[in-house]
């Protein structure tokens, strides 16, 4: 797996291609990390999760796409199995998002004088946690592992994006959003967001599958 891991980041590395979700997603949390010294920090966390989870779904996408399909076959084949493979772009996909947003979690001590406790960065890794762990759920069964055309797997992505992000209460990222927009004591927070956490984590796994299911199917 660790040699899968390597191969899948190379791949993501050369290809370049996750450099425009990675600039949204930083260009936009600068934005809401430079807001008031009076907004609470879960309140600065919210939109940026928000827009992790349109970052990860983009960057996911890319990555799965970014692999030459002959180079594919042949990963499974050393590999064994394809579950393999794609367990190695689902992980090399939500390590960078993680990796991208964790240093946005201290920006808020760098952009102003918030005042930022050790429950405020927890929730900030759970909230963050939890919209690259959908983003990448999303982003596998649209890829074209699953849906060949581009038009109809943009159609798909942003249906279910919009899903995901405006029904109300709808977890995890509505139900989330809301949370970090409304709860500013972080203590309270915390339970609540771990539940949520939770909800993303397993939709990751049944994404894998299901995606996992259809590809070897297709191939």
């Amino acid at each position: 797996m660790i040699a899968l891991f390597r191969y899948t980041a190379a791949v993501m590395l050369h290809s370049q291609r996750y450099i425009p979700p990675l600039l949204l997603f930083a260009a936009v949390a600068v934005v809401f990390t430079g807001s008031s010294e009076s907004v609470p920090v879960a309140a600065i966390y919210g939109p940026v999760s928000g827009v992790l989870f349109v970052s990860s779904v983009w960057l996911t996408v890319t990555l799965v796409n970014a692999e030459d399909p002959v180079r594919r076959v042949i990963a499974v084949v050393h590999a064994g199995r394809s579950r393999s493979v794609l367990v190695a772009t689902m992980l090399v996909a939500l390590a960078t998002s993680m990796l991208v947003s964790g240093l946005i979690l201290f920006l808020p001590l760098v952009m102003g004088d918030h005042s930022i406790t050790l429950d405020d960065i927890l929730g900030g890794v759970l909230a963050q946690l939890t919209c690259a762990s959908t983003g990448v759920a999303i982003g596998m069964p649209v890829s074209r592992l699953v849906i060949r055309r581009t038009g109809h797997s943009l159609i798909t992505a942003l249906g279910l994006i919009s899903i995901f992000s405006f029904s109300q209460g709808l977890p995890p990222i509505n139900r989330l959003i809301r949370l970090l927009a409304n709860t500013p004591e972080a203590p309270s927070l915390l339970p609540r967001t771990a539940e949520c956490a939770a909800v993303a984590l397993s939709l990751l796994v049944a994404s894998v599958c299901v995606t996992a299911f259809i590809a070897d199917r297709r191939d």
